[in-house]
């Protein structure tokens, strides 16, 4: 017998709309439905101007729906909360501080005690394999080791959920699939829910329980597909080919639903 999900975040016809400079309304998200389980790690994917971000704020608390609803445990989101972090691609590291202060910040702001917060940061700072580290500053980090600098910081304060924003859009490839598995194996430990945007089909579906195809103009969800693989999941199996292929043709038809859109305006 299946165990019954429980819902953490839902959207019931949640919508954003704004207002341009001249003062005309555009609508950046279609009101759209969602339901994300605790626990699960969710992929939003899909090309620029789908709405991929503006959703991520909404549940984040960072920006209000124009009108339907955002809930997080059951209760409207109305703003950011301290167990919910995001993780950004630009790391967002304080340059003044080490790698250990950097972790340590989070919590000390918390009124954690400060030897409960060093024993709490190099724990994390071991899940990422920072420990030996603990005294450089950012501007003697690689890409790939500040935003396990970023990574750290999160886990530190042990969130419920957390949020990442193309967290390895700027890193290389090597790197980029190193963090990937480092991002699996500590989800897999401490099972926060995960709501993570990328623009990479290949990388969603490695990551992804669920993925969330979006597409723009208004945006809006195409398709949620669920990834029923086993992790680690490898990118030259046939099943993992098999949902590749899933995703490139319904990103086909959201590009050539945006072509004929430009055409008819025309």
């Amino acid at each position: 017998m299946s165990e019954e999900k429980v819902i953490k975040i839902r959207l019931h016809q949640a919508e954003k709309c704004f207002r341009s400079a001249r003062g005309e309304e555009q609508q950046a998200l279609a009101p759209v439905d969602l339901e994300i389980a605790a626990g699960s790690f969710v992929c939003l994917v899909g090309p620029s101007g789908c709405g991929k971000t503006t959703l991520l704020n909404l549940v984040a608390g960072f920006e209000r729906p124009t009108s339907g609803k955002v809930e997080i445990d059951g209760c409207p989101v109305t703003g950011s909360d301290r167990n919910h972090i995001m993780i950004f691609q630009d790391y967002g590291l304080y340059p003044w501080k080490s790698v250990l202060g950097n972790v340590l910040f989070g919590l000390r702001a918390r009124g954690i005690s400060a030897d409960e917060a060093n024993e709490r940061a190099l724990v994390a700072l071991d899940m990422v394999g920072l420990r030996t580290a603990v005294d450089k500053h950012p501007h003697e980090l690689s890409g790939g080791m500040k935003q396990r600098v970023a990574i750290a910081r999160a886990l530190a304060v042990a969130p419920d959920i957390l949020f990442m924003d193309e967290p390895f859009a700027a890193l290389d490839a090597f790197t980029r699939i190193h963090l990937q598995d480092e991002l699996l194996r500590i989800w897999q430990e401490r099972r926060p829910t995960v709501v993570f945007v990328t623009h990479d089909l290949d990388e969603a579906i490695t990551l992804g329980q669920r993925v969330v195809l979006m597409a723009p103009k208004p945006g809006r969800i195409q398709r949620v597909l669920d990834i029923p693989l086993t992790y680690p999941r490898e990118r030259t199996r046939d099943d993992f080919a098999f949902f590749r292929r899933q995703l490139f043709e319904e990103f086909h038809l959201v590009h050539q639903q945006a072509a004929d859109d430009v055409e008819y305006s025309i």
